[in-house]
């Protein structure tokens, strides 16, 4: 009887993933740049927040959260500390935290992706699906943007196009 070694390729390895979550950084970010700037710090519908106040969310996620994982730092999630008043301001730290994001992500190892992480000291989950989380809530709080946007008459960025056109 003869075996017959099979090799299971990776769905995605976390270079993709990374890629695939600065898409979506990508796109969010032309969704702030959309937004005229009194309208990205006061619209709102239904009273939820801003889109400004949703972007600081993110920021305030993303990027200290994958620092948080590599450093193995449970520090409490903390939405107060940036407090933007432009729009030149708010992408600035935008481009930062995607810096940071970068740096950090790229010092998690495929073995740390299944251990458990406390995130912001408050959900415990492996870290694999703490970056899910960040990317996930990214989307949900750009499709908010995006009903902004159509409400003021803007017509916003095509979801699919979240890596710059070369």
């Amino acid at each position: 009887m003869t075996a017959t070694a099979t090799t299971t390729k990776q769905f995605l390895n976390a270079e993709q993933v990374l890629e695939h979550w600065q898409g979506h950084r990508n796109l969010t970010r032309r969704v702030i740049e959309a937004f005229p700037e009194k309208e990205l710090f006061e619209f709102s519908i239904g009273g939820m927040r801003p889109f400004a106040k949703l972007a600081v969310e993110l920021i305030s996620i993303g990027g200290p959260g994958v620092k948080g994982i590599v450093e193995n730092r449970m520090e409490a999630y903390d939405e107060e500390k940036f407090q933007p008043k432009t729009k030149e301001e708010l992408l600035k730290k935008w481009d930062e935290e995607t810096e940071v994001i970068n740096h950090y992500f790229a010092q998690i190892s495929a073995e740390r992706f299944q251990e458990s992480f406390n995130l912001f000291g408050q959900y415990e989950f492996p870290v694999y699906q703490n970056i899910l989380y960040f990317i996930d809530n990214e989307v949900h709080h750009r499709g908010q943007g995006y009903v902004y946007l159509r409400a003021l008459g803007i017509e916003p960025p095509f979801f699919w196009e979240r890596f710059p056109v070369m």
